[in-house]
C-alpha cells in the first residue's frame, strides 16, 4: 500500500513539474519553437527573469544598431564570425553577463542559419512570459505618436473589454506607423479592430471595383 501511494505521489510531482516548466500558451511558426524551447529550457532552471532581462537587452541593443540587424541577416559569414559577433552582441545587451541558456539559443539559431528569427523569437518570448504572468497586451497602433490624455481614454476604455477582465494586469504598447494614415488599429489576443483611414480606404477602392 505504502508502495503504491509513493510511487502515485512521485508521479503527481513530476506531471506537476512538467507543466509548471510547459509554455503557458503555444506559438506557431519557427521562431515560436525556438522561443518556448527556451521557455522550457529556463523554467527548468529557474532562469526565466535571467533570459528575460537577456532578451530585454538585445532587443534595446539591436534597435538601437542597424548595423546589428545587417549582422543577424548576413547569409555568408563564417560560424567562427557569427559565433564572435554574438559574443560582442550578449556583451553589449547584457554587460553583466548573458546566461547560457542566451548563448545557447544564439549558437543554435546561427549554426542551423536562423538568426534572422532573432526579432520573432524575442517577441515569442515576451509573449511567453506575458502569458506566464497572466498579463493582457493590447497594443495600439496610429499613424503619429497619440498624446497623453488620449492615451489614458482609449486606456479606460480597453480596461472594461473582456480580455482586459480575465488578465491579471494589462500591458498598453503604442506603435507609429505613417500607413495607418488616421485613426488607429488594437490588437490584442487573436483578435484586431481597425479604426484606421487605410481600411476604410482600402474598403472603398474594393466597393469601387466590384461596382465597376
Amino acid at each position: 500500500m505504502f508502495t503504491r501511494r509513493a510511487a502515485h505521489t512521485v508521479r503527481t510531482y513530476a506531471t506537476q513539474a512538467s507543466q509548471s516548466t510547459a509554455p503557458p500558451v503555444q506559438l506557431h511558426g519557427l521562431a515560436g519553437k525556438y522561443a518556448s524551447a527556451l521557455y522550457t529550457a529556463a523554467a527548468k532552471k529557474n532562469a526565466l527573469q535571467q533570459v528575460e532581462a537577456d532578451l530585454k537587452g538585445l532587443r534595446s541593443t539591436i534597435g538601437a544598431d542597424a548595423k546589428i540587424h545587417d549582422f543577424l541577416s548576413n547569409p555568408v559569414l563564417s560560424s567562427s564570425d557569427k559565433l564572435a559577433g554574438i559574443d560582442v552582441l550578449l556583451k553589449a545587451a547584457s554587460p553583466k553577463g548573458a546566461s547560457d541558456l542566451t548563448r545557447n539559443l544564439f549558437v543554435v539559431l546561427s549554426e542551423n542559419g536562423r538568426l534572422y528569427e532573432t526579432d520573432k523569437v524575442i517577441e515569442g518570448f515576451a509573449e511567453l512570459m506575458q502569458a506566464y504572468r497572466g498579463e493582457a497586451k493590447i497594443t495600439i497602433t496610429s499613424a503619429q505618436p497619440l498624446d497623453k490624455d488620449v492615451q489614458k481614454r482609449l486606456e479606460d476604455a480597453l480596461k472594461q473589454s473582456k480580455v482586459a477582465n480575465q488578465a491579471k494586469n494589462v500591458v498598453f504598447e503604442y506603435k507609429s506607423n505613417e500607413s495607418v494614415l488616421g485613426g488607429l488599429t488594437v490588437d490584442f489576443g487573436d483578435r484586431t479592430i481597425d479604426l484606421s483611414v487605410a481600411s476604410r480606404v482600402s474598403r472603398l477602392n474594393q466597393q469601387l471595383g466590384e461596382g465597376i
